[in-house]
């Protein structure tokens, strides 16, 4: 006899992954907030610390700011994660589910693949302004403020940089991006998942007889699926990421003000004429694999935790 919890209704499902994905997606980013002020730092080479790495990049911003400026930008990034990861993880789930129910010849957890992209697409069409808000607080230092908190960095950029074509600028490159991105965060995850639950269920996984398949994921086996899955998507996607930063903080600094109005094509173009492919395109990605892969690995361990504890169906059909 099936043990499985269904959800009573269709609005019950849905609320209920929205709050699987939103506390997910905050407890994720929380992690490692220190580590994305640094990486859009990086990126778009702010003149006060592309001399550094990583490590010394930090340290520097706790010697020349203070401690707590690791997490500057953070309050825009918890009003934007919630929204965002509780949609992405729910338009998985939707996506998915309707996938699922249609003759469509596609290779073994493709549908995931599509799945994932479509959510991720979702999500950033509807969160995308709070994004481009956040790198601006997070781009600040201290003594050279322009912004004074979330709502004053929206309405100064709306009101003087375009309205709100200039609170979507680097729009194109991240849907360019968002595609592999999350198609292959979700693709690379399930597909770990159903091996670890086929050919490693003693290790990695645990009976959970209410469950399809009868198994569930351990906190070791979610850590290490999502964690590889974030490897992945970021290399795959990187570039776009490094191209969306810099249309998005053009108007911080004079020397970046040429990416301001140039399309997506052109700025990947200036990015590499000007910095090549490791110091330019890939700029910032050691920090981003130190970043992503914990980031990604708890995003996806909450969500999976989240579900069971709500009694949502983490596990899959094995046959």
């Amino acid at each position: 006899m099936s043990l499985t919890m269904e959800p009573k209704s269709d609005l019950e499902f849905i609320l209920k992954n929205l709050l699987a994905g939103g506390v997910a997606g905050m407890c994720a980013k929380t992690t490692v907030a220190p580590l994305d002020r640094i990486k859009i730092l990086l990126q778009a080479q702010s003149v006060h610390y592309k001399q550094h790495g990583v490590f010394g990049g930090l340290m520097a911003i706790v010697k020349q700011e203070s401690l707590i400026a690791l997490y500057k930008g953070n309050g825009a990034q918890m009003v934007r994660i919630f929204p965002y990861a509780a949609t992405q993880f729910t338009s998985f789930e939707i996506y998915k589910r309707y996938l699922s129910g249609l003759s469509i010849p596609l290779v073994q957890h493709g549908d995931k693949f599509v799945a994932g992209a479509g959510a991720g697409v979702t999500a950033v069409t509807l969160t995308y302004p709070l994004d481009t808000i956040r790198a601006r607080l997070a781009f600040q230092v201290t003594g050279e403020h322009r912004y004074t908190g979330i709502v004053h960095a929206a309405t100064t950029i709306f009101k003087t940089e375009g309205g709100i074509r200039a609170l979507y600028r680097g729009f194109v490159p991240t849907m360019v991006g968002m595609v592999p991105y999350a198609g292959f965060s979700f693709y690379c995850f399930e597909s770990l998942k159903f091996f670890c639950m086929k050919y490693l269920p003693s290790t990695l996984c645990r009976k959970c007889e209410r469950n399809t398949g009868g198994l569930v994921l351990t906190v070791p086996g979610k850590l290490v699926c999502g964690g590889l899955a974030g490897a992945v998507a970021q290399s795959v996607s990187y570039p776009l990421d490094v191209t969306r930063r810099r249309m998005q903080l053009a108007c911080m600094h004079p020397s970046t003000a040429k990416f301001g109005s140039t399309g997506m094509v052109k700025t990947l173009t200036l990015i590499y004429q000007d910095n090549g492919i490791v110091k330019g395109l890939y700029r910032g990605m050691t920090i981003n694999y130190i970043r992503a892969i914990p980031m990604v690995a708890t995003s996806f361990s909450t969500y999976e935790l989240m579900k069971q504890l709500l009694h949502l169906d983490t596990g899959m059909k094995l046959s």
